[in-house]
């Protein structure tokens, strides 16, 4: 859940910030974020670190799947396909990609939303959503990148895309925000600015 008013709090920031027109989009949970990173874990972790946390949570998560699959089995659902859990990758590229430095920023955030601007782009954390924003912390930019070192980015896949090859494809946190960014979406990738003419959000 996301309450009124921490979009605003972070597009009056970032419009200061920056002197430009904002879009800002309440991004999805990092957890399901998939990696295909030479170095890294599918689930983002760096690889050779925590061995002893990655130990134990190893052998939990194996009694957590053979009792998930008794159960699976009593329930006579099993109909003899095979079926197995593979993660979505939305961050690929070389070792050192710079698509990281957006992902760990999603990845450390409680609340991310996504900024865009005509010449910038920022990850910018607010906290959890659900308290009242007059409590809630000063929104803290995370992640910034400007022109030239700012990504491409197709608003319409939700993908940015970097010179040295690497991508990253953001979750949106709800049909909310995808009805949101839509509202600011023209033919062939435009961006609205102020927001396409007619379009409700």
């Amino acid at each position: 859940m996301v309450r009124p008013g921490f979009r605003e709090r972070v597009e009056e920031l970032m419009r200061t910030r920056w002197r430009e027109p904002v879009v800002v989009l309440r991004l999805g949970d990092a957890a399901g974020l998939g990696f295909d990173i030479p170095g890294r874990r599918s689930d983002g972790t760096v690889k050779g670190k925590r061995l002893v946390r990655r130990f134990f949570r190893n052998i939990l998560r194996g009694l957590g799947f053979a009792v998930a699959y008794v159960l699976y089995l009593s329930s006579s659902a099993g109909n003899g396909g095979k079926t197995s859990f593979k993660r979505q990758v939305h961050v690929k590229g070389p070792a050192d990609a710079m698509a990281l430095g957006p992902a760990d920023a999603l990845r450390s955030a409680k609340g991310p939303w996504l900024v865009c601007a005509p010449s910038c782009l920022a990850i910018v954390d607010t906290g959890p959503t659900m308290a009242d924003p007059a409590d809630a912390p000063e929104p803290r930019v995370v992640w910034e990148a400007r022109t030239p070192q700012e990504p491409e980015l197709r608003l319409r896949t939700c993908t940015m895309t970097w010179a040295d090859g690497s991508s990253f494809t953001f979750p949106l946190h709800d049909r909310v925000e995808e009805r949101r960014l839509r509202s600011y979406l023209g033919p062939r990738d435009t961006v609205h600015w102020r927001g396409r003419p007619g379009a409700t959000s």
